[in-house]
């Protein structure tokens, strides 16, 4: 029997009848772009869903990082991690600025903070960890080691929307956070992103630059980028933002599916406690151990020859690809969790609109080996 191939994210649609009417306004009125009424409405419910004071929207994640950077001033070295997408590592290079990599804790995935001061030269001046699938930093450690040696921090939290920990939302650490709102992402906006601002003034700063430095028809105070959100992305922001929650419901209970249905496979085991309050479970990564009789990348040829495209989230390592790999701190020696990770990670699919029949056929393909 023929069967509809399944990824490891779809995005969120609602009914194209519910986006009608957002649509009719922005015909309307006539403003498409440049800080419109979806774009302000979007930046403010936004703040309020997130807990978070200020909020600067962007056209994608990428841009926002490059332009955080921007923001702080940032030069010089940034320590980060190796375990994430490639647009972490690459919006330092746009900035001039060289990466220096450190491994990743074993358990969360997350950059390691025992490694960090290690690697911390008189060249340093901030540090980028990434809240893998989601899972917050030891956010504590990476600041205390960020005050002792007058660093800024930066947190790609792409993965992490509607994220908490015991006070409040994640986003609220470090100096900046960056969303991703791309179409995959828990929330999305089709393309998108934010960066969360401390103060008013970083906000107007970031505002600035995301619209080529512009302060006023003849006034540009800085060598900002094209990176505003269209009225069309940010009115479907406001309307995915409706049913964002019953959307991480859903989410969870699919994990709870795959961890019950693949708890005694020998060899697998899924990443994470799986009864996370504060969770958005934006991806369910398992790990493939020796136990297994497959290896890992086995076991993702043979669910894709079953039409299932699970994803080798993250491999490979950013710190192997050909404008890295040529830095000291890439060596396979200095990274040696992160490259355990790489060949051993594999993100199943998770998204709403999965069934659980699909779910209990992917852990049957898993334990059929």
């Amino acid at each position: 029997m023929n069967r509809k191939p399944i990824y490891v994210t779809q995005p969120q649609l609602p009914a194209l009848e519910d986006f009608y009417p957002y649509l009719e306004q922005i015909w309307e009125n006539k403003i498409l772009t440049n800080g419109g009424p979806f774009h302000q409405q979007l930046e403010k419910a936004l703040c309020e869903y997130l807990g978070v004071e200020h909020l600067a929207l962007f056209s994608n994640g990428t841009l926002a990082l490059v332009t955080a950077l921007q923001a702080l001033r940032v030069t010089g070295e940034v320590i980060t991690t190796p375990y994430s997408f490639v647009a972490t590592a690459h919006s330092l290079l746009w900035n001039g600025i060289k990466p220096v990599f450190v491994d990743v804790d074993p358990y969360t995935l997350n950059l390691d903070p025992q490694k960090i001061e290690a690697a911390i030269t008189p060249q340093t001046t901030a540090i980028m960890p990434v809240h893998c699938y989601g899972r917050p930093c030891d956010v504590a450690a990476i600041q205390r080691i960020a005050d002792n040696y007058n660093l800024k921090v930066i947190y790609d939290a792409a993965h992490a929307f509607g994220v908490r920990d015991a006070s409040g939302s994640i986003l609220r650490h470090g100096d900046l956070s960056v969303l991703s709102f791309h179409a995959t992402k828990v929330f999305n906006t089709f393309e998108g992103g934010a960066i969360i601002c401390p103060d008013a003034k970083t906000k107007q700063r970031i505002d600035h630059l995301k619209n080529f430095g512009f302060v006023d028809e003849v006034t540009v105070v800085a060598p900002g980028i094209n990176g505003k959100m269209s009225e069309i992305n940010a009115a479907f922001g406001m309307l995915q933002l409706r049913g964002v929650d019953e959307a991480i419901a859903r989410r969870a209970e699919i994990d709870r599916a795959y961890r019950e249905l693949l708890k005694d496979v020998p060899g697998i085991a899924p990443m994470g406690e799986g009864g996370e309050a504060s969770a958005n479970h934006s991806y369910f990564p398992i790990l493939v151990g020796e136990d297994y009789p497959e290896s890992r990348d086995a076991l993702y040829a043979r669910l894709k020859e079953a039409g299932v495209h699970g994803r080798r989230y993250f491999y490979p390592l950013i710190s192997d690809f050909p404008m890295y790999r040529g830095l000291p701190s890439a060596r396979r020696d200095n990274l040696p969790v992160a490259g355990d990770a790489a060949a051993r990670v594999l993100c199943l699919p998770i998204y709403p609109q999965l069934a659980l029949e699909d779910v209990e056929r992917i852990a049957a393909l898993i334990r059929a080996a």
